[in-house]
């Protein structure tokens, strides 16, 4: 068994809140480029270029990635063989998010209430996501979700009688929706199964994964591509100029389900996709 200071946790978020909203993944940034290059439009070219131009003076200045620096989505991967002491789980992690955005001049996003708002002033509390697994270690990732492309998500309890076409349809049809709203590029995180709650939860996961790692089991790896193309068939195209540039990835996760149901969330994120992880 080993013993862990909360403290720590508080700590590392401090640092990840930072380091998330000042620089974009590797897998995203090579996205990008890849994109850059194979774009035919030059609108959309140019976009991608200032894309690019952006992320990098990020990182030089240290300045945010982007404006809205998001609500904080922290997912904690908890070996059973720790023992957390030295206060509340739920509390160093929020201490850990105010300190980061505070002390980093990051914007402060959150409101106490959905309907009577009034700002919280220091972007928590934070949305946590705790898995128990093997192990003595604790796995943090802090994923800054802004809410441009999050309003654009959308969830749908298909019955299994709808089959692919009818995740395909519900898919393309909430990218199209969503058109230049979520700040094109998007990347899109699919949910398959579950239950209404887990689904959501998948579609957020999918956006962890990095944009070069395809779905291990083949089956979903190819239909992750096959949809990506369909989506950038779109035309909506970068900031929604057009192009052939809709969505620099596509990731699905699932889970097993009722035989009654067949649930399907998506979850859509700006081109500004962030997440930090460490281990402690």
């Amino acid at each position: 068994m080993r013993e862990l200071d909360v403290a720590a946790i508080s700590a590392c978020l401090e640092r990840l809140c930072v380091r998330a909203n000042t620089r974009l993944p590797e897998d995203v940034c090579r996205a990008i480029d890849d994109c850059a290059q194979r774009e035919t439009w030059p609108m959309a070219r140019e976009i991608l270029g200032d894309i690019q131009k952006n992320a990098r003076l990020a990182r030089e200045t240290g300045l945010p990635v982007c404006q809205d620096t998001g609500m904080a989505c922290v997912f904690l991967e908890i070996g059973q063989d720790v023992h957390l002491v030295g206060g509340a789980l739920s509390q160093a992690v929020n201490e850990g998010v105010r300190r980061g955005y505070v002390g980093g001049y990051l914007r402060a996003s959150v409101v106490a209430d959905p309907i009577r708002r009034g700002n919280t002033g220091d972007n928590t509390p934070a949305m946590i996501y705790t898995d128990l697994v093997p192990g003595e270690q604790v796995k943090i990732t802090l994923c800054p979700k802004g809410f441009g492309s999050e309003n654009m998500s959308a969830i749908r309890m298909l019955k299994p009688s709808a089959g692919l076409a009818g995740i395909e349809d519900f898919i393309l049809e909430t990218v199209e929706a969503a058109g230049p709203n979520p700040c094109p590029p998007m990347v899109i995180g699919v949910g398959i199964g579950g239950t209404f709650d887990k689904v959501a939860l998948l579609a957020k996961k999918a956006l962890l994964r990095p944009l070069d790692q395809r779905n291990p089991d083949p089956y979903y790896g190819a239909l992750e591509e096959a949809l990506l193309a369909k989506v950038n068939a779109l035309g909506i195209g970068p900031q929604g100029f057009g192009g052939r540039t809709t969505a620099l990835g596509l990731n699905i996760e699932v889970l097993p389900t009722h035989i009654a149901g067949m649930p399907c969330a998506v979850n859509i994120s700006c081109h500004v996709t962030r997440h930090e992880t460490e281990v402690l």
